[in-house]
């Protein structure tokens, strides 16, 4: 008796028993892997990271730092967590942000930080044993970790578990290899900010009709909003 397994004939049932029970098997890990306790967690965070930095000027310029602020170290740590997986599926991943949205948004934050946007870079892998003086921004290290970010947000809203599995393994990747040091080097710029007056003197932003407590995505923002001191 023959029969056949996705289109290929097979002429030994066992063999096409064996062969389902395994296709049933990796079902089962990328579901455990993609809804596992750390990978959902994070996923809430890195949303909440995406909604700050895409309504930037809902906020009082103090209240945006502070709140990115305390934002990146939860952001840091659920990173930390997340299980080391292989891609999957052989097709690359879709992404979402262009290069219009990124440049949107970076003016925007730009604009809102003004002259607090750049601050003096101690960390670069090129130069970190010579004695030249790098700048950075504040606002491209923020979209850069926004870039990742909100790409893999928007892949794992697809609810298919390998595109789920595959921008978690890209994401991590990306969190060891880029976006992590990004994060670091910019908290320590927004820490400076926060702790040199610019939280109580620093330029004030008009907050839009829709206060962010009404389009927050929920507990993050609950427990680390710009009034809860």
């Amino acid at each position: 008796m023959t029969t056949s397994w996705n289109g290929i004939p097979v002429s030994n049932p066992i063999l096409l028993i064996l062969q389902l029970h395994s296709t049933r098997m990796e079902s089962d890990t990328l579901n455990k892997i993609v809804y596992s306790r750390n990978v959902v967690e994070f996923v809430a965070v890195a949303s909440e990271f995406c909604r700050v930095v895409e309504s930037s000027a809902q906020y009082y310029a103090p209240a945006l730092v502070d709140l990115t602020r305390k934002l990146l170290p939860l952001l840091y740590f659920k990173a930390s967590l997340l299980p080391e997986v292989n891609p999957v599926a052989d097709d690359p991943l879709e992404k979402y942000v262009t290069e219009l949205d990124y440049m949107v948004l970076l003016q925007k934050w730009t604009e809102i930080l003004g002259e607090h946007d750049t601050f003096y870079e101690v960390f670069d892998p090129d130069i970190q044993f010579g004695s030249e003086t790098v700048t950075a921004s504040v606002s491209e290290n923020i979209l850069d970790i926004y870039q990742d970010l909100k790409d893999f947000v928007m892949a794992y809203s697809l609810g298919n578990e390998e595109v789920m599995n595959d921008s978690l393994a890209e994401c991590r990747s990306h969190f060891v290899e880029f976006w992590g040091q990004r994060l670091v080097n910019v908290l320590r710029a927004l820490h400076q900010l926060t702790f040199s007056g610019f939280t109580r003197e620093g330029e004030m932003r008009p907050v839009k009709p829709n206060a962010p407590e009404e389009n927050s995505s929920g507990w993050v923002h609950h427990f680390f909003g710009p009034d809860n001191e």
